[in-house]
């Protein structure tokens, strides 16, 4: 591992700065930065939304096609995987998702039922069961199509080209060739890893704005304290030692065995609520809830409410797809980082069927465990979301399990790790970022992953101390995903013009032989035929 490259001292000053002042003027001026800010995201998913609407629809379609190409036997470097495919698909979805998904997978669907879509009377069966299939469809193959599409130029640029840089930048620079460099395309590549910079912060806010209090609560639940500052504070830096340790001794010792461990831990208390709970409204809701989305997969990609204009889309499917494109920078170059010596149909499957499947067997267990005990009455979790009151719903929905305590523990631990593993890769690929020309092979240095975990701490801490507006620079994070879409659909671009260079005019045959598959001689009773098989 080479640990001498140099920093982008430039960049670096130029992102904490950023960061820095957009911070301190929101302190400073909370409600007309809420004001202005509020303002822009409106205007921008109003011009936007069906763009952007289109653009993810697209990216499933293209994903699907691509990987049933030639295209798809494409190694991603000429070396045996690194990770078994256990810890590689777990790091996958933990790098993806954070702790707010488990805060989300108890009570999103309980938004949706006090405003439902596609024109269904609240409060009803059919606002129920299509609050299912919502919370399906926002964490599915829409979601994690967003973050393939990142990955795969990414992953191009610097496996199979190996182009030096593991950043936007790079890529962007790389697919411009050999054309001069001029200071105005200099200024744009800085301006492309500031922004990289900043969403990852404004991104992870949004996590740590709805996870920490959650954990709080939970914490608080069990030693009886209530929730406050110190308390928030006290979570943070053992979340903050957590990953800063996991990121300083590296992604094999460190993120590979958490995610791992945190995978096993998620996949045990999902199945301990599956069968101590109502097993069976569960599996029914479930697979009706599943139903139900592929049915109208194309109209919920696409619905943009023209006649009543009720807000919808707009709050929830384009903020979401918004919310995925600020994280697809960090999880991209993640996913670069781990995926060598896969090819790029096993990419694509797993992100697109494991973490699919995975946030499906989440949301579907959780999910449905929470509707079956507001259907019930046993909690009122409609009406407590509805108060600002979700986190208290999840801890009185724990409490309804047998051996409470053992789970609301488990929750926490869950909740801590994922939030862990989630800033660890998002510290991971900052520090890459400022790393000039980091080749395959090379990690940026581990005094540059621990300085990024100390700032991914610190601005949380300051803003939370100062109580300065966490939404505000939750919609300005949000906002910055729009210029950032047209970057990555510049990545796209370059990326489909690699693959015809580089493989366009090569057979199946030759992509397999040049993959590391060999013709392998099969004769049966009635005829011979030749198939293809991984060198050893």
């Amino acid at each position: 591992m080479i640990k001498t490259k140099k920093l982008d001292v430039l960049l670096l000053a130029i992102s904490l700065i950023t960061v820095s002042t957009i911070v301190i003027t929101l302190t400073l001026f909370p409600e007309f930065g809420k004001s202005r800010a509020n303002y822009i995201f409106n205007l921008f998913t109003m011009i936007f939304g069906a763009p952007i609407l289109l653009a993810v629809f697209s990216a499933v379609v293209f994903l699907v096609i691509l990987g049933f190409s030639k295209y798809g036997n494409i190694r991603l470097g000429s070396a045996k995987p690194e990770y078994s495919t256990f810890s590689w698909v777990a790091m996958m979805i933990c790098a993806g998702l954070g702790s707010a998904t488990v805060y989300w997978a108890f009570a999103e669907w309980a938004y949706y039922f006090t405003s439902p879509p596609l024109g269904i009377e609240k409060g009803t069966t059919e606002a129920y069961e299509i609050s299912t299939a919502y919370n399906l469809f926002h964490w599915g193959v829409s979601a994690w199509s967003t973050y393939c599409v990142a990955a795969l130029p990414v992953a191009y640029h610097f496996h199979v080209r190996k182009n030096p840089g593991l950043s936007l930048s790079a890529v962007c620079s790389a697919i411009r060739g050999n054309k001069k460099t001029t200071p105005m395309w200099r200024s744009l590549y800085r301006l492309i890893d500031t922004i990289f910079i900043f969403t990852c912060f404004g991104g992870l806010s949004i996590t740590l704005g709805v996870s920490v209090p959650m954990v709080a609560e939970i914490l608080s639940s069990i030693v009886g304290i209530k929730p406050s500052f110190g308390v928030n504070l006290g979570i943070i830096l053992f979340i903050s030692a957590i990953f800063s340790f996991s990121s300083y001794i590296g992604i094999a010792k460190g993120m590979a065995r958490i995610s791992s461990m945190n995978t096993y831990l998620a996949l045990g208390f999902c199945l301990a609520v599956f069968i101590i709970g109502p097993t069976l409204f569960i599996t029914k809701s479930t697979v009706n809830g599943l139903g139900t989305m592929f049915q109208n997969f194309i109209k919920m990609s696409l619905w943009t409410d023209p006649v009543e204009n009720n807000g919808f889309p707009e709050g929830w499917t384009i903020f979401y797809w918004l919310y995925w494109i600020t994280y697809t920078p960090f999880v991209a170059l993640f996913i670069t980082k781990v995926s060598k010596g896969r090819t790029i149909r096993a990419v694509i499957t797993n992100m697109l069927v494991s973490g699919s499947a995975g946030c499906f067997f989440f949301f579907g267990i959780i999910g449905n465990f929470s509707l079956h005990a507001n259907i019930n009455g046993v909690v009122d979790v409609v009406g407590m979301v509805a108060a600002g009151q979700g986190n208290l719903a999840i801890v009185q929905l724990l409490n309804t399990l047998p051996m409470s305590e053992i789970f609301i523990v488990l929750f926490a631990a869950i909740s801590i790790l994922f939030l862990a593993t989630t800033l660890d890769s998002a510290a991971f690929t900052m520090a890459s970022t400022v790393t000039r020309g980091l080749n395959e092979g090379e990690d940026p240095s581990p005094i540059n992953r621990l300085f990024w975990c100390i700032m991914l701490a610190a601005v949380p801490l300051a803003m939370l101390f100062i109580n300065a507006p966490l939404n505000t620079i939750k919609t300005c994070a949000i906002v910055t995903s729009i210029p950032l879409s047209f970057i990555l659909g510049y990545m796209i671009y370059g990326f489909i013009k690699w693959l015809k260079t580089d493989y366009g005019h090569k057979t199946v045959e030759v992509i397999l032989q040049e993959s590391g598959a060999k013709p392998k001689e099969t004769i049966s009773e009635s005829a011979s035929c030749y198939s293809y098989e991984r060198c050893p």
